[in-house]
């Protein structure tokens, strides 16, 4: 093993989890700010990939542990679904709710169907990103 490998096996176990992270980070932060599902399934698309160049396919699937299409399909239906709740009150289909819950020790939260549809982007994007990199790295073996 050489040394840039090295470097590179290093870099990406640290990074991966900070990389992860830091999607959170704008995942959360991207219904109210700039930001969101999909530069944070980006983000963490790229962890992965990062991950996957520094070891190899089967150690990235490891870590995954779900496949990246089954992130898509879950993805999508979470971002359809989000769109129901405003037809139960009377309006258009994809119109944002929002709800406020009172959580100990946090006060109060708001939580909306805008959250729900980030989240459904962010695993869709993810899941497109390794389907595609895995697909690539697979076929060059």
């Amino acid at each position: 093993m050489n040394m840039h490998s090295l470097i590179l096996r290093t870099a990406g176990h640290f990074l991966l989890p900070l990389l992860l992270l830091f999607s959170l980070f704008l995942l959360f932060r991207g219904h109210n700010e700039p930001g969101g599902g999909f530069i944070a399934g980006l983000v963490a698309g790229a962890a992965f990939v990062l991950y996957l160049f520094s070891m190899d396919i089967a150690a990235a699937r490891k870590v995954l542990w779900i496949d990246p299409r089954s992130l898509m399909g879950g993805g999508m239906t979470l971002a359809v679904l989000s769109g129901v709740p405003g037809i139960f009150r009377g309006q258009a289909f994809f119109t944002a709710q929002w709800w406020e819950l009172a959580v100990p020790g946090l006060g109060k939260m708001k939580l909306s169907t805008v959250l729900l549809f980030d989240i459904g982007v962010y695993l869709v994007v993810i899941g497109a990103v390794l389907t595609i990199m895995l697909t690539l790295a697979e076929a060059e073996d």
